[in-house]
Formats: C-alpha cells, structure tokens, sequence
C-alpha cells in the first residue's frame, strides 16, 4: 500500500534506506568527524553504520507510538459493524513497519561488511536474541497506545514530544558508557531505558563484535515480556467498549 502507484514500486523501500545510509556516512563519517570510540581503528563509516542502526531500532519504536493511538480510530467500520479480531490492526501495522526494518537491517550487514570494520558472524547469530525483545516491546506499546488513543485523544499531541525524548535519551549517536562518565545522575535514569540496552547491544553484537551483556539482554526480554503482556490485557480489557467510544 506504501509503494502502490509509484513508477519504482517496492524498489523504494531499498533505496530510501540506501540513501539514509549514504547521507548518514557523510555527514556523521565526514561532516561532523563522530566517533563511538569503542573499537582502536574505528572510522567514519563505522561511525556512520552504527548511527544508522540506531537511528533504525529508535524508528521502529517512534513510528509505533506515533500511529498506535490512532489506528482503531481510523477504522470504525471494523470496530463497529464487523465481528473482527481488532487486535489484528495494530499487528498488522507493526508487520509493515518490521519489514521495511528489515531491509534496512540488511543494507546495515552488507555496509559493515564491505566498507565498516566487518560484519560478526556471531553477532549476526545473537541478533534474533537481541530483537525479539524489541518486537514484544513495540506489540505491547501499539496495543497500549492503540486501547488509549480512543478515550484519550490528546495522546497523538504527545507522542511527538515523547520521541524525541525517546531519541536523545537510547544513544544513538553515543555509547551507554558515555553517558555514566558525563553524569551519573543521568546514567542511574537512563539506565532503565530498555531501547537504550538493545541498540547498545545489536551495535556490539552486528558492527564491534564485542561481548554481550547478558544481564542487559536479560533485562531487554524482561521488559519486553511485560509490555507485551500488560499491552494485550488493556487492550482486550478495553475492547468492548471501543465501539461506544467511537
């Protein structure tokens, strides 16, 4: 539906990441000169790789809160006039968005491979562990947000300001460690933050091949188990009353 009438089709959903991933290279690689400062002969382009696989991780999550409160919303004939599982509407809008996901995922493998510092087969083989997490968080979150957005539909004038919050507190353009050396205060907040601990994590995993945490990645499962479980009680607790709301 994304691509539907366009000349290129479903080419677009490789060439808009690919030119993210070029932009991302010059301007953070070249440009501004950043650095992760975790491997000894880190370059620009790993630099870039890495902003790009957080900035990606980060969007699966932004786009989740930002069309979550309003997608039973937007389909009150199916909530109203159809006996319909409305459980599948959110799920079906994260299927969209993990699959555009996991083009990008791939054009960050074949990058750290050919002009990165290499791509970890280990890593490669962690990653499902590391995601997972990420896809039973951002379920819980749409169908949390999907049951809230129809009694409070003040919620899509929050979730923007709620992003970029999300954004400048998972580092994404910064390893975790830096955080703890700048402020402590700081650290003992974000810490908390689960999208923090799987960017950090798939980051050392796909693109440093360093060691994973295990207690970080248990955390991840942890927190991403319960918002799936509270998402899925509210929501079905919620439900039968959507059609009054509406």
């Amino acid at each position: 539906m994304r691509h539907r009438g366009s000349y290129l089709g479903f080419v677009w959903a490789v060439l808009t990441p690919l030119f993210t991933a070029a932009l991302y290279v010059v301007v953070f690689g070249y440009i501004f000169g950043g650095r992760f400062h975790v491997l000894p002969n880190e370059t620009g382009k790993d630099y870039a790789i890495g902003v790009f696989l957080g900035l990606l991780l980060f969007h699966l999550v932004a786009e989740t809160m930002a069309v979550a409160p309003t997608i039973v919303l937007s389909q009150p004939n199916l909530v109203k006039k159809v006996v319909f599982p409305v459980e599948i509407l959110s799920l079906a809008q994260l299927g969209a968005f993990w699959f555009h996901a996991m083009i990008s995922l791939a054009l960050v493998a074949i990058s750290a491979a050919t002009i990165g510092h290499g791509l970890s087969l280990t890593g490669l083989a962690w990653l499902p562990l590391i995601l997972l997490p990420l896809v039973l968080l951002t379920v819980g979150l749409g169908w949390l947000l999907a049951a809230a957005g129809v009694y409070f539909r003040d919620i899509t004038q929050i979730v923007p300001l709620l992003s970029q919050i999300l954004l400048w507190s998972s580092a994404v353009f910064f390893t975790p460690e830096r955080i703890a050396e700048k402020s402590a205060f700081g650290w003992s907040i974000l810490k908390w933050n689960p999208l923090l601990h799987t960017i950090d994590l798939a980051r050392d995993a796909l693109l440093f091949d360093q060691p994973v945490n295990g207690l970080h990645l248990a955390y991840t499962w942890g927190f991403g188990a319960a918002m799936f479980a509270l998402g899925y009680a509210v929501f079905r607790a919620s439900k039968r009353t959507f059609a009054e709301a509406l």
